[in-house]
């Protein structure tokens, strides 16, 4: 009899891999570490830094503990760097940026080239035979990598350099020069990484300059959709929520309604507006059939009716 069991699945404690992508000004690490704040619910988060520091600019904002990553930035440094900090029991890793694993001093690209020097030499006609068989270790190192990533115990936020490509099309019998289509990036703009990690990633976002940290959804789930309103920069909130979503709690949606009747409730300035919200806010939870809405809108109802009844 096989020993291999099955239970009843349920959300919980899924590990979140989040990407940022952007250009010059996009404003992805400040997204990223807002996101992080959230996500953190007031813990310190780690932030590995390969861009010379440049996170400590936001020192005075967040609150969270920097680490410089430093040139060769080959995965297995990248792979040192993040068991690291997930050892370290942080609860939510930013890499920052994860593009220099790829293009970066040491990275994939050159350690494909250190390999064809070491396999031809300055033999043209060898190098373009082995061209293709230069790849497989440092491949293998980034596969290795990759492998380490899914593991950890902490949340992670990759932050990537964004970079505008082109192809060349035939439309109307013409060749035309057109933003290159991909399913890693959009309109155009593609993360400097190897290829297949993004479709590792949880969600990916890319930022734009002319606005920054609103999130353009790459790839975004359905049940993540409630948790990146389009229509206002990532910040710490969204973190909140997909954080609630990742532990097993109500999906977005449903934390969503709740926030809006929790406000009501605290917004209201005397007792008949309270008395409004709370009939409005029990009956969404009755509606919604959720026995602990129900209860937290009633507690918070109470400690408001004590604030606003008068003393004696």
């Amino acid at each position: 009899m096989s020993s291999f069991t099955f239970k009843p699945a349920k959300r919980q404690n899924v590990n979140l891999l989040i990407g940022l992508a952007s250009g010059t000004g996009g404003g992805k690490t400040w997204s990223a570490m807002a996101l992080a704040t959230g996500i953190a619910g007031g813990k310190r988060f780690a932030v590995i830094d390969t861009e010379a520091g440049r996170a400590l600019h936001y020192a005075d904002r967040f609150e969270f503990d920097h680490g410089d990553l430093h040139a060769p930035f080959s995965p297995d440094a990248y792979t040192e760097a993040i068991l690291a900090a997930d050892a370290a029991g942080y609860p939510v890793i930013i890499v920052d940026s994860m593009s220099h694993e790829w293009a970066g001093d040491g990275g994939v690209l050159d350690m494909q080239e250190h390999e064809l020097d070491r396999m031809a030499g300055d033999d043209w006609k060898k190098r373009e035979a082995v061209k293709m068989a230069a790849w497989i270790k440092p491949k293998m190192s980034h596969k290795r990598m990759m492998q380490k990533l899914l593991q950890v115990r902490a949340h992670l936020i990759l932050c990537f350099r964004a970079e505008p490509k082109i192809e060349m099309v035939r439309e109307g019998g013409r060749m035309t020069i057109v933003p290159k289509a991909t399913l890693t990036g959009l309109d155009g703009w593609v993360p400097v990484c190897e290829k297949n990690l993004p479709f590792e990633l949880t969600a990916s976002f890319l930022l734009m300059a002319d606005n920054p940290g609103y999130p353009r959804p790459i790839k975004l789930p359905d049940a993540l959709r409630q948790c990146f309103p389009l229509d206002r920069p990532i910040d710490e909130e969204a973190g909140k929520r997909v954080a609630e979503w990742a532990a097993g709690g109500v999906d977005a949606e449903a934390a969503d309604w709740r926030r809006e009747h929790l406000n009501a409730l605290s917004l209201a300035i005397d007792m008949p507006d309270l008395e409004t919200a709370k009939a409005r806010a029990l009956k969404a939870a009755e509606d919604h059939k959720d026995r602990e809405a129900y209860k937290q809108f009633r507690a918070l109802a109470a400690e408001i009716t004590n604030a606003l009844t008068p003393q004696a």
